[in-house]
């Protein structure tokens, strides 16, 4: 029988209509890799109220970002890519963490078509125990809690893949057009994490930071120089101490009144991209009085990106 492969793309996913959103929320505070708390119980407590507290609130910025995340299908979209690259003797598939599709129905597709080796790969460029170590440890439980018999062959990180650089940069060029760069500001923003977190060990913020510099370089050999770079983190939530400087502060320090942003620690849009920068950011930006405020668009789909998908499932066998 010829041997079956299939690469698995993992992500965090998003609600795909309004009623997901509860769910989303739900799934997102019961995992303890969100809520650190040792005490099971404890956890549930805390994350039901959380959830309570933000489903209205969530759900009202879906609707203003068309009724649910866009990260489910441009998803799609880049599975349907990797597809045809790869070719059809091997099975392209992706598993959400939060919302369907779940690890479990997927697990199911794999098992049914006999599948002896699969390549795990996260759709984090750069490695966090809130996302990377999540989405494995989610996928590898329902497998092995499966009648699945396939090695399973994972990659925790990719953020010095080329290619998928390649794709940050085409993605800062498509924004700036035929503007000059050194009319800009270029920020560099990732999501943000509780400080407490990266203390226990997590290597985020080590990752971010060393991305950056690669991408910076990259621009500085396409003589791409932007008035100043910068890193920020986005997306604060609740009273504890989180990693600085916030994008809110860093944008009120800048003196350029051009800027533009790119979302470092996101492949695929989702609402911190198309709500957070695209709206909230913006509204504190022209608040700021900046003349010209832009976000880039994710990788996606991009082309580089999936020859980097290509590159990790290669260099994985």
């Amino acid at each position: 029988m010829q041997k079956k492969e299939a690469i698995i793309l993992l992500n965090m996913g998003g609600p795909n209509n309004l009623e997901e959103v509860e769910m989303f929320l739900t799934n997102m505070f019961r995992d303890e890799n969100i809520l650190t708390m040792k005490s099971d119980l404890l956890r549930t407590i805390v994350g039901t109220m959380i959830t309570f507290t933000r489903t209205e609130k969530s759900q009202e910025i879906y609707r203003k970002i068309g009724g649910k995340s866009p990260i489910v299908g441009l998803t799609k979209k880049l599975v349907q890519k990797l597809q045809e690259r790869v070719g059809e003797e091997v099975i392209v598939d992706f598993a959400m963490r939060y919302t369907p599709p779940f690890a479990d129905e997927v697990i199911e597709r794999l098992n049914k078509e006999e599948v002896n080796k699969i390549y795990l790969i996260p759709l984090y460029p750069q490695f966090s125990t809130t996302t990377t170590k999540s989405s494995l440890e989610d996928f590898e439980e329902h497998y092995h809690n499966s009648s699945g018999e396939a090695i399973l062959v994972e990659i925790k990180h990719f953020f010095e893949n080329q290619s998928y650089n390649k794709a940050v940069v085409q993605r800062i060029k498509e924004k700036m057009g035929e503007d000059k760069c050194e009319d800009f500001d270029l920020i560099f923003s990732a999501h943000g994490l509780p400080k407490k977190i990266i203390d226990a060990g997590d290597s985020y913020e080590k990752h971010i930071t060393r991305h950056v510099e690669i991408i910076k370089k990259m621009l500085q050999a396409e003589r791409m120089n932007f008035y100043e770079a910068h890193l920020a983190y986005q997306s604060k939530v609740g009273p504890l101490e989180w990693l600085k400087p916030s994008l809110e502060d860093k944008l009120r320090v800048i003196k350029n009144r051009n800027v533009i942003i790119f979302p470092i620690a996101f492949t695929i849009d989702n609402s911190e991209t198309e709500y957070e920068l695209e709206m909230e950011y913006r509204e504190i930006a022209h608040e700021l009085g900046f003349r010209d405020y832009r976000v880039c668009k994710c990788p996606n789909d991009s082309d580089f990106f999936v020859d980097a998908l290509v590159e990790l499932y290669e260099k994985m066998q």
